[in-house]
């Protein structure tokens, strides 16, 4: 059954993911399984796979079909390639979909409106000048104010990656795009914030140890467990 509840939003552990019954490799189409295959290391590997299976999950629990349903594909608009750049449900432009991944931590997003999703690790560094290229001098001072300076700025760097998935911006202008009018902090209530058009979701979980930010034209239900997405037959995990 479809899920006509809005946008559906997941973060999880990709152990987690790669240990549900229909996750697999057989999930994903050939031009994935060829990427997949041209990874080094074994966890961006594992995490390249988790991503790719949850938004399928996702998708699976928006349309009430099953993962293995789902046809994937990318798209890019830059050199018009199929094996990379934005996700898309093939035949289907009314769905949107964003993924993402970071060490052990995979996020993604489905909706029936224009959504985007990121996930970072808590802790992580980001090189010298970061701050610079993409904050405001007043998301700068906030940032620095703040009780956690480094917490701050990767919370500012989710929503900013999250909006360049839905396609607000871009690498080259997120130090011109202003936050600063959003809390730092997340809402106890778990309520969206809204900026410009947009509604952002944050997320800060503890268990996974990771930062998640889901944006939205409409509000988007930013869970940390797996949809309860019809199963497909189970494949193998690598």
């Amino acid at each position: 059954m479809a899920d006509t509840g809005g946008p559906v939003a997941v973060a999880a552990g990709t152990d987690e993911v790669l240990r549900h019954p229909a996750a697999g490799a057989h999930l994903l189409n050939d031009r994935e399984r060829g990427r997949l295959a041209r990874f080094r290391r074994e966890q961006g590997r594992r995490d390249f796979l988790a991503a790719h299976v949850l938004v399928r999950f996702c998708a699976g629990r928006l349309l009430g079909i099953a993962p293995a349903e789902v046809s994937f594909a990318q798209h890019c608009p830059t050199c018009h390639g199929s094996d990379h750049g934005r996700p898309l449900l093939a035949g289907r432009p009314d769905v949107h979909l964003s993924l993402s991944h970071t060490d052990g931590v995979v996020a993604a997003a489905a909706g029936r409106v224009p959504v985007g999703i990121d996930v970072e690790r808590l802790g992580r560094t980001h090189g010298p000048g970061a701050m610079d290229r993409a904050l405001t001098a007043a998301e700068r001072a906030l940032v620095t104010a703040a009780a956690d300076p480094g917490r701050a700025f990767l919370r500012q760097w989710v929503r900013k990656e999250a909006l360049i998935k839905i396609g607000r911006t871009d690498l080259d202008a997120l130090g011109r795009l202003d936050l600063s009018g959003l809390p730092l902090g997340d809402r106890a209530d778990g309520a969206p914030l809204r900026f410009e058009d947009l509604y952002v979701t944050d997320l800060t979980d503890s268990r996974l140890g990771a930062l998640v930010a889901a944006v939205g034209t409409e509000p988007v239900r930013l869970d940390a467990a797996l949809p309860s997405a019809a199963l497909s037959p189970p494949g193998p995990v690598l």
